[in-house]
């Protein structure tokens, strides 16, 4: 493999569509020979949201990481590091899924609720998988995009990150959901 996508984000394209991929803005988080590991940054699932309020009395937004593995909880934090069990996104960013340490620091006032943006299941591609559907032009990855992953993003981020790029990309972010009905 001679190119790594790790803390890249991609926007899928219109033609994308139908399923929890559709208009999503996915990072990165690691990506090698084996393949890709990645959570989709805004499909926010208000349901969940709304029950973990109930559980933790304060509010939680919870987001679609992507389609594999839903009972599984990670967490992207900025700032201090708050357990030893994490994945290093930039110097800014980490990713954890350890759930004690990051309840512990929240209670403790080490952290902001601000600080963390939490994800159920995550998104995966096999071996060569991401390489093959970047080359069928089912992603287009944006090298450079200076984004707060902790901030509360929806729909609008595809769209804002679409108009940003220019050209063709301005098409597809006036694009109706359904493109056939365009």
């Amino acid at each position: 493999m001679n190119y790594s996508y790790k803390g890249k984000i991609l926007i899928s394209t219109p033609d994308v569509s139908g399923d929890i991929f559709s208009r999503s803005v996915v990072l990165i988080v690691d990506h090698n020979e084996n393949g890709a590991f990645g959570l989709i940054l805004n499909k926010k699932n208000q349901n969940m949201s709304s029950r973990l309020l109930n559980i933790f009395g304060f509010p939680v937004e919870l987001y679609e990481g992507g389609p594999v593995e839903n009972d599984r909880v990670y967490f992207i934090l900025k700032g201090q590091k708050v357990t030893e069990n994490f994945i290093e996104i930039n110097q800014e960013f980490y990713l954890t899924e350890d759930i004690d340490s990051v309840v512990s620091a929240i209670v403790n006032s080490e952290i902001s609720i601000s600080d963390i943006k939490v994800f159920s299941g995550y998104s995966g591609w096999g071996a060569f998988q991401l390489e093959g559907e970047l080359q069928r032009k089912m992603w287009t990855v944006v090298d450079v995009y200076n984004l707060d992953y902790t901030l509360p993003n929806d729909q609008n981020l595809w769209k804002n990150i679409m108009q940003n790029l220019g050209g063709e990309f301005l098409l597809w972010a006036n694009a109706p959901e359904d493109v056939s009905l365009n």
